[in-house]
């Protein structure tokens, strides 16, 4: 399979079942009408997991399989989070635990695992094998990173044959045994035979893009975070370039997976619903949980900014991209499944990005990205490589 699909980082986000109960006060300020809104499934809860990795990919091939005019089918994320640890797992011991081990993952990882494995129907293989209504992986995480530490530290001198299925073992208990074959529609499939006959897609289709300096221009490099484990490569590009991708893609069909730093103060996606870039500074929080949001002072969470609806963004130069990221400004915080774009009252354009926090928000689980804020804190972009223009494609050498 051609590597050349990047990461996004572990985004592990607290929502507890109180939070999806309430109705958050509403701002009426931002008042938004639908440019362009591509189909999708419906909006998933990846819960207290830090899997928006999977989800937020899955929910893109689930897109891309109504692009071609399929049947719109719910797959299962797990399946894919299961098939990814199984491999990440090997490769940590392999490199004596010098590297990441988490919850979180990469783009590419899920890509793998379609290729390697096949896919299942979310029905068929849900994850919830361990006494739990919905995805909570602390346990697991904690369970699997001591499993494999005590692996590393070797004290019988030499690895066991029996550590690898040691491990698949704890997998299994937790997220379920693989369905060896399984109904869907009246008919009987593996997850292989699913993949090629029901779903339909190649994963060698799919391409990321990112932005760094760092690196040269139209060129492929492996984005120096903790989840790219995989060490796959992205394609880079100046900025500019960037943004007009992804405007190309969404007016012709293609939606795209989005990985971005959210632990902005500008990211406000429970209420008013938009991640923007105010002009005026305020201070970063640490982490990525929305639930570090709830507990903010009023003041703070919703700024007078957004109470008044559109305002001036900072102009976002690739210098500035640069500077937050060598700074540990932008870091990989959140995968999220970019499906169309809208404008503000004032004409103002955003993109339309669906989460994995279930129906959180006013918006029903989605929320409005300013460009600014998409142009300022995107770190990689996962999309099928139809959805370049054929200049792009043609300085990147992608056929």
């Amino acid at each position: 399979m051609t590597k050349s699909i990047i990461l996004t980082g572990l985004c592990l986000l607290i929502l507890g079942t109180s939070l999806q109960a309430q109705s958050p006060k509403t701002a009426t300020g931002y008042q938004f009408t639908d440019i362009t809104r591509l189909p999708a499934t419906s909006v998933k809860d990846q819960y207290r997991a830090g899997t928006c990795w999977t989800w937020a990919v899955t929910s893109m091939l689930e897109s891309e399989m109504l692009r071609q005019g399929k049947d719109s089918v719910n797959l299962s994320a797990m399946y894919f989070a299961k098939k990814s640890y199984s491999k990440k797992a090997v490769k940590y011991v392999r490199m004596h635990g010098c590297m990441s081990f988490s919850e979180g993952g990469a783009f590419t990882d899920v890509l793998h695992a379609l290729a390697e494995n096949g896919c299942t129907p979310l029905e068929t293989f849900t994850g919830l094998n361990y006494g739990e209504p919905n995805h909570v992986f602390g346990e697991l995480a904690a369970v699997m990173s001591g499993y494999l530490n005590a692996v590393i530290q070797n004290p019988n001198k030499r690895l066991s044959t029996a550590w690898k299925r040691g491990f698949d073992g704890i997998l299994d208990a937790y997220l379920g045994e693989d369905p060896t074959s399984f109904q869907y529609q009246g008919k009987e499939y593996t997850p292989r035979s699913f993949a090629d006959e029901v779903v339909g897609l190649n994963a060698d289709d799919y391409i990321a893009l990112t932005s760094f300096t760092h690196h040269p221009f139209y060129s492929q490099f492996v984005l120096e975070m903790p989840d790219n484990t995989p060490w796959d490569p992205a394609y880079n590009l100046p900025i500019d370039e960037l943004m007009q991708i992804l405007d190309y893609a969404i007016d012709n069909g293609y939606t795209f997976v989005w990985g971005s730093d959210v632990s902005e103060k500008g990211f406000a996606s429970q209420n008013p619903g938009v991640a923007v870039v105010p002009t005026t500074d305020t201070k970063e929080m640490s982490g990525a949980e929305i639930a570090k949001w709830e507990k903010m002072p009023k003041g703070m969470k919703n700024p007078e900014a957004f109470k008044m609806g559109p305002a001036p963004e900072k102009k976002i130069t690739q210098e500035m991209r640069q500077q937050e990221f060598d700074n540990y400004l932008t870091t990989e915080d959140h995968a999220m499944h970019i499906i169309g774009k809208a404008k503000d009252q004032n004409g103002t354009e955003y993109f339309i990005v669906k989460n994995s926090w279930n129906k959180y928000n006013r918006f029903g689980g989605y929320f409005y990205a300013s460009k600014p804020f998409v142009k300022f804190k995107t770190i990689a972009v996962l999309l099928h490589k139809n959805a370049l223009p054929a200049e792009i494609k043609n300085k990147l050498g992608i056929q």
